[in-house]
């Protein structure tokens, strides 16, 4: 169903409906234009799309601290962080800098603690399996920088 409040989108449907109803295909300079012409109507619905449709410049790179939050809990080297999300490390490091003042590899420490000290809040399962959970891989350096943070050991939180 075509829309009604749309005469530019209609129009441009409704031109091509000829070719279907012959079951002719329509030459390529015609589909050329008539794709110019959707781009153009698309354009005109809404000009905030122009940067989704046309800007080119970084559309491989992935945000950084969306695939952080995601995946802080995982062993991953920043060379891996890096790539997964679209960057050279020094570019990776550049750009993350702009999102906080901490180095990435503190930034996840900082991102596991939080997380560890939400489930210790609230209960029902063993420290070490916290630890575990949320990405440390030695429970002494997890309990010593628990209680750097927060000022007491996972046990009494």
């Amino acid at each position: 169903m075509l829309p009604h409040n749309r005469p530019d989108i209609r129009s441009l449907f409704e031109s091509l409906l000829p070719y279907f109803d012959a079951g002719v295909k329509p030459a390529d300079e015609i589909l050329r234009l008539k794709m110019t012409e959707g781009l153009y109507t698309i354009l005109n619905t809404d000009v905030n799309l122009y940067a989704s449709l046309f800007d080119f410049a970084d559309p491989w790179k992935i945000n950084i601290i969306d695939f952080m939050e995601k995946n802080y809990m995982n062993e991953m080297s920043m060379a891996e962080i890096a790539l997964y999300t679209g960057r050279s490390l020094s570019t990776f490091k550049r750009d993350f800098h702009q999102y906080s003042n901490l180095t990435p590899q503190k930034w996840i420490i900082r991102r596991r603690l939080e997380a560890a000290h939400e489930l210790l809040q609230k209960g029902g399962k063993k420290i070490s399996d916290i630890c575990y959970e949320v990405g440390f891989k030695n429970l002494s350096h997890f309990y010593r920088l628990y209680k750097e943070t927060y000022g007491l050991t996972p046990g009494m939180a």
